[in-house]
């Protein structure tokens, strides 16, 4: 397995997509080892046989037909309402739109580069920095690791076989501390670069709620997912296409903004991000083969249990394993590969799946705003037309924000499971 793995490290050091990245790799499992070729294309068909994972392209879908339906600019409405009375108070939009769009994009790439060509120009305008606004558009995208429907937690769930239900109740409450960090953090910075409000006054009462009669069609739709799920009347794969359904009425005959133009427009960019997923998923199949072949699990966990068999030092070795693993491995290829290894690892010294589950997705997704493999760090900078190496530092409160977030995560894990306790009992 060793050499399976410096081939997949050589080959993203030189250049090639993941996807194939993985896939050769894999293969090269095959052909150092006494197994029959056929496997290899079992485990590619296999691995994209699953009813739930179909929840993936119909969120995704779903995600997109929201991105054109006004929805999102709805939701800017009401985040200026709702702070546009605080220092820095378009990244305080930024945090404020990532909380809400959470539950209509389910994608935390998507989530930043949509944030940083929307919310860019007006901070530019504004006097911010631009690798400030850069680096709070990025990393504000992480809250829909967790805020449902999270894509990071569906994979989570499909492959390590926890309940999805259980994980989006219990990606709530992280959500929104990790809304509060950010927005503290954002605060901070803000007075101390000068960064003046929009107004001085609090918003109306009055303000407050007509925006959110406006946004109620968007507010509505994770609230309808996570009561569907949990009453039964829905699976997860089932509650994604309730969500296309969902997106397309509300768009076509509640906020009349879905014309065919941009029905096209969304099937084209829900075609191109369902295939690149789809592609990594069904091509870790051989690389999972591999790991379950090869026993890494087993080993690793006798060498962990080995160094502590106390459940705090694991989780922090866990987490400085996945932050490495992050900036190196693009989430989804991190959520597939990691997850068969790690869940049973924890597992064994008591830590709770649906816990684990949170913690790992968040850490893992905080390495697209990490370099030298973050997508998101990339995607933010060029749009905002800075360097890289400006968001980065720009970038430092905020990831402290993030790392406090973390650690509340994984050492209060009662707060984490309080609500799916609540809803699907202990």
């Amino acid at each position: 397995m060793l050499t399976v793995v410096i081939v997949f490290f050589a080959l993203l050091i030189l250049g090639m997509p993941v996807a194939f990245a993985i896939g050769i790799s894999g293969a090269t499992f095959f052909f150092t080892n006494d197994v029959p070729y056929s496997i290899v294309v079992q485990k590619v068909v296999s691995g994209t046989q699953s009813f739930t994972l179909l929840a993936i392209p119909l969120f995704i879908f779903a995600g997109n037909l929201m991105n054109h339906t006004g929805i999102t600019s709805r939701m800017i409405k009401l985040s200026n309402v709702l702070v546009g009375h605080m220092h820095g108070h378009i990244g305080q939009v930024s945090v404020v739109m990532s909380t809400l769009m959470g539950g209509v994009s389910g994608s935390a790439n998507a989530d930043a580069a949509m944030e940083s060509r929307i919310l860019g120009p007006d901070m530019v305008k504004r006097g911010y920095s631009r690798g400030w606004g850069a680096a709070i558009n990025g990393l504000s995208s992480l809250i829909t690791a967790t805020i449902p429907p999270s894509m990071g937690l569906i994979i989570y769930g499909s492959v390590g076989e926890v309940s999805i239900g259980r994980l989006f109740v219990a990606g709530i409450v992280p959500g929104f501390i990790m809304a509060i960090a950010l927005m503290i953090a954002v605060d901070v910075s803000a007075k101390k670069r000068n960064y003046m409000p929009e107004r001085q006054e609090r918003a109306s009462l009055g303000e407050i709620v007509k925006a959110f009669v406006d946004c109620i069609w968007a507010l509505l739709f994770p609230v309808i997912l996570i009561v569907g799920i949990r009453m039964g009347l829905m699976t997860p794969s089932e509650a994604g296409a309730f969500a296309a359904f969902y997106a397309i009425i509300v768009g076509a005959f509640i906020h009349k903004e879905l014309t065919l133009k941009t029905f096209i427009q969304t099937l084209k960019d829900s075609v191109r991000d369902i295939g690149v997923i789809m592609l990594i998923v069904a091509i870790s199949g051989i690389f999972g083969y591999g790991i379950v072949f090869d026993r890494v699990p087993q080993t690793l966990a006798s060498l962990l249990v080995g160094i502590t068999s106390s459940k705090e030092i694991m989780l922090l070795i866990i987490i400085l394993f996945l932050i490495i693993a992050g900036m190196f491995v693009e989430t989804t290829v991190c959520a597939l590969l990691l997850t068969p290894i790690l869940l049973p690892i924890v597992t064994s010294v008591g830590v709770d799946p649906v816990h684990f589950g949170v913690l790992m997705m968040t850490v893992v997704t905080a390495g697209i705003m990490t370099p030298p493999v973050g997508i998101a760090l990339y995607t933010v900078s060029d749009i905002m037309d800075c360097t890289p190496e400006e968001t980065v530092k720009e970038a430092i409160p905020f990831y402290i924000a993030i790392l406090a977030v973390v650690l509340i995560i994984a050492f209060f894990p009662d707060l984490i499971l309080l609500l799916p306790n609540l809803v699907y009992g202990s």
